[in-house]
């Protein structure tokens, strides 16, 4: 395996008289870091934008365990992946069909490439502000109505780990001979057990981008990208890889890639096991919660609009409390030195993974016994989520990024056109974007998840001030 390979190198005696400057002298170096094993494309190691080796082989692994005709290593993130296959599927003026609960990184592609978006909104959980999963007749209905789409594109599943029904959506797509991306950076452990469905390749989407850092054992930025079928122009992503990909690759991420399908490939059985038996475990510890609550998906009860959930994500929900999401995730971290993944005005999100231990979920179940019994029955309010709004375009992204416009207060833009993003992160998914008009709907939301100590970034960084000009300026 290529760490095996690292490690031998690192004890050859072999003289790196090449990149990087650091060259392997420990003696200069801070101790910890795997500067051992950090190299360049030398002799006998493969170059990942043209692998014919070690590479190959390794994302030929990928592909074999996860079912898909063909792999790319990613070491840029799933963002790479994802901004090469809308650009090897879309270019400028094109249309996309998207689900407006996508990721900024889909809205980058979408400026970058100079696209049209159609988006499809997901409906939203009035307890929790979830964004449910993507409704197949949705798609259906949307595709009737744009049929010179190039390309349809969901993410499933979410950061909360809904899933979409992937299977009849890339239906309603490939009857229209249209390719389906899914962006299913927090699925790649999704498909090795009968518990944890979901998986897009197997469900029969063309391009699947996932990331192995956020859901399995590999360094943070490790990601792949999977192509099924021949609607997907895989030349063209090749292509677009090799362009936005670093030209530098570092061999200590790709090394994780590799330990990490191997480890999957040799264990999973044993892993997904114990994970599961963890989980069941959590799962009757929290049973007995009678303020906070854990959202666990109900697959016979269709109608809650869930078409099915990651159970590894667990998600606390407060909305039946005085306490915000926010405010129990303050609470973990502060008073039981639990960190948790994101924060919302009505829920926290608990990600957890086949690396996690018997100890760590019941550390989890006892701080939010000891919260919930905190809680007295007199400061309950039950409370409705709000739905994120769909603002109006006047202009698309790429066309209004170009613009030049002031900064306004937020409360003060009203029927204004936004020259920038907004978005909470995590999760990342833009509330307003721009060539969108500002109206109330959007200001009272963004001004909620303020409230409830959400954090919020923007393009310009300027928040509470948003750059816009009067929509008379766009061009609309």
């Amino acid at each position: 395996m290529l760490y095996n390979k690292l490690v031998e190198l690192a004890q050859s005696g072999v003289y790196p008289m090449h990149m990087p400057g650091h060259k392997r002298n420990s003696g200069f170096l801070p101790s910890g870091l795997p500067y051992s094993i950090d190299i360049t494309e030398i002799h006998g190691f493969d170059n990942l934008l043209n692998p014919r080796g070690i590479l190959y082989e390794t994302a030929g692994l990928a592909s074999e365990l996860y079912g898909s005709d063909k792999a790319f290593l990613l070491v840029n993130g799933s963002t790479v992946g994802i901004l090469a296959t809308i650009g090897a599927h879309a270019g400028h003026g094109d249309k996309i069909l998207m689900a407006r609960n996508c990721h900024l990184s889909v809205y980058n592609a979408v400026a970058l490439f100079g696209l049209q978006p159609t988006y499809v909104l997901p409906g939203t959980d009035r307890e929790t502000g979830i964004a449910r999963s993507i409704d197949p007749a949705t798609i259906e209905s949307a595709l009737e109505l744009n049929p010179d789409t190039k390309l349809v594109i969901i993410t499933s599943p979410t950061f909360e780990g809904v899933i979409s029904d992937i299977a009849s959506i890339a239906d309603s797509a490939h009857r229209r001979n249209i390719p389906l991306m899914v962006d299913a950076a927090h699925g790649a452990h999704l498909g090795f057990s009968p518990k944890f469905v979901g998986c897009a390749v197997k469900a029969g989407a063309d391009i699947v981008i996932m990331s192995l850092h956020k859901t399995l054992p590999a360094l943070t930025q490790c990601a792949l990208a999977h192509v099924c079928g021949e609607r997907a122009n895989l030349g063209e992503i090749e292509r677009l890889l090799s362009a936005l990909h670093t030209t530098s690759p570092s061999y200590v991420l790709m090394a994780s890639i590799d330990s990490c399908l191997r480890l999957i490939s040799s264990d999973k059985d044993r892993l997904f096991y114990e994970y599961e038996r963890n989980l069941d475990n959590f799962r009757k510890k929290v049973k007995s919660l009678e303020n906070l609550s854990v959202l666990w998906h109900n697959p016979a009860a269709s109608a809650d609009g869930f078409f099915s959930h990651d159970p590894g994500k667990i998600i606390i929900v407060t909305s039946k409390t005085a306490l915000s999401g926010t405010a129990v995730a303050q609470i973990l971290h502060s008073e039981y030195n639990i960190e948790s993944e994101m924060a919302c005005p009505f829920y926290v999100v608990a990600m957890t993974s086949i690396c996690d231990s018997a100890e760590g979920f019941s550390r989890l179940a006892g701080a939010l016994g000891e919260i919930d019994r905190s809680i007295t029955p007199s400061a309950t309010m039950p409370k409705t989520a709000l739905s994120p709004p769909l603002p109006t375009a006047n202009d698309t992204p790429g066309n209004a990024l170009k613009l030049r416009g002031n900064p306004v207060a937020l409360e003060n833009a009203t029927v204004r056109m936004s020259l920038e993003y907004i978005w909470a992160y995590p999760p990342g998914i833009p509330i307003i974007t721009p060539g969108e008009v500002i109206d109330e709907n959007i200001i009272t939301y963004i001004s909620r998840l303020w409230e409830s100590g959400v954090a919020l970034s923007s393009t310009k960084r300027l928040l509470p001030l948003i750059t816009s000009i009067e929509c008379s300026k766009g061009s609309s």
